[in-house]
């Protein structure tokens, strides 16, 4: 596995277990289709949260958040229709929230978590 697909893994989990620490149930990870993926998908209460993950190692580059443009945003919001339409049942309410993670090689990792990105 290469280090950036690692760091991605990584940093899914660390999203993961925040969410649940912040009272969200996880329901699905990475889940496929032909239009993409889906990195989590969480039950909030009454609401389902596809939630994107983003990891850096620093900012560098850039904030992991600022990865996440306006043609993402729309591709996610599809790839929610998809999840939806292939797990029936009531999904009355659902929104999209993104996660942006720090994870340096050495000190504290950063979670920045956006709810109601689009």
């Amino acid at each position: 596995m290469a280090a950036k697909d690692a760091l991605g893994v990584r940093g899914e989990a660390v999203a993961a277990r925040y969410l649940e620490l912040a009272g969200l149930c996880i329901v699905d990870r990475n889940w496929r289709c032909p239009q993409g993926e889906i990195d989590l998908v969480a039950q909030d209460g009454h609401e389902l949260v596809f939630v994107e993950v983003k990891t850096r190692s620093s900012v560098a580059f850039g904030h992991p958040l600022e990865a996440i443009t306006a043609s993402k945003l729309a591709r996610l919001r599809r790839l929610a229709a998809a999840w939806c339409e292939a797990h029936p049942g009531s999904h009355n309410s659902i929104r999209i929230d993104a996660v942006g993670i720090i994870m340096p090689a050495v000190g504290e990792v950063e979670v920045e978590h956006l709810e109601r990105v689009f």
